[in-house]
């Protein structure tokens, strides 16, 4: 079970759920224990340069859509240039950070 599995379980019932993710992988747009708010989205629902909460090869992430592709997938990355690989598995959108 990741930090995420709760937050990922909501979003598939349709609930927007908040939660102070940690770690500088983000920065400076989503800073370490900023309240995020996140909504429930898919694939089809994002864009690039959209934070998303998604599960990458094992791993669950907030981090941003870099590209769509056309077979359905997104391919994921953070705010320093690093990319994590490509998914269809994207549960939400960040709306807010406060």
């Amino acid at each position: 079970m990741s930090w995420a599995s709760s937050y990922i379980a909501q979003l598939k019932n349709g609930q927007t759920v908040t939660f102070r993710p940690r770690g500088y992988s983000m920065e400076p747009r989503v800073k370490s224990g900023a309240l995020c708010t996140v909504r429930p989205a898919g694939v089809a629902d994002v864009e690039v340069d959209d934070v998303v909460l998604c599960r990458v090869a094992g791993g669950d992430y907030l981090h941003l859509v870099k590209a769509k592709s056309s077979d359905g997938r997104v391919l994921i990355g953070n705010a320093h240039g690093r990319t994590n690989g490509r998914t269809r598995h994207v549960y939400g959108v960040l709306v807010k950070t406060e």
